[in-house]
């Protein structure tokens, strides 16, 4: 229920604000813009919520400092460091291939290796602050700019035919 609430937000700041603005743009526009949208809110779904509900209780645990130790999951052999890391790669191929689309100038590399790092280091500084029981990992924020850099790679591949889908809905 508490994630409801997030979607719920979430679903009315898409309707109200967001859809009116990229509708005027354009098809093509409003396709990219709301496929970023839906993935970002999955990635808040996966990495931050609740979030509205924690909010009265962010000061009552104490705040875990982000580990700056790249690889000690996977270095030492604890827990689930595969999975973890496979996911963070994961995670960010989406945000790495759609970033670019949003705009012409996004499509440079070092743009969307910083945007990557801006997002990732920012859930990675909430995450324990929204709850005590989440940490924060340098080795997380570099995984997920692997997953960008991969998902830029696949958008260069694909970008002839991205331009002619988008083109084409553009124009239907």
């Amino acid at each position: 229920m508490k994630i409801a609430i997030d979607f719920i937000i979430l679903i009315i700041l898409y309707f109200s604000i967001f859809y009116k603005k990229w509708k005027l743009k354009g098809k093509d526009i409003l396709f990219v813009n709301t496929t970023m949208y839906i993935y970002l809110s999955f990635v808040l779904y996966f990495t931050l919520m609740p979030i509205i509900t924690s909010i009265p209780f962010i000061f009552n645990h104490p705040y875990q400092t982000m580990n700056l130790i790249p690889f000690i999951d996977v270095i030492n052999g604890r827990g689930d460091f595969i999975r973890q890391v496979g996911l963070n790669v994961l995670m960010t191929i989406p945000y790495g291939f759609l970033f670019p689309l949003l705009k012409k100038d996004n499509s440079k590399l070092l743009k969307v290796i910083l945007s990557t790092f801006i997002l990732s280091l920012i859930i990675e500084l909430l995450q324990p602050l929204i709850n005590g029981f989440r940490s924060s990992d340098i080795t997380d924020i570099i995984t997920n700019i692997l997953g960008g850099l991969i998902g830029y790679i696949i958008y260069l591949i694909f970008k002839p035919l991205i331009t002619k889908i988008l083109t084409f809905i553009k124009n239907k």
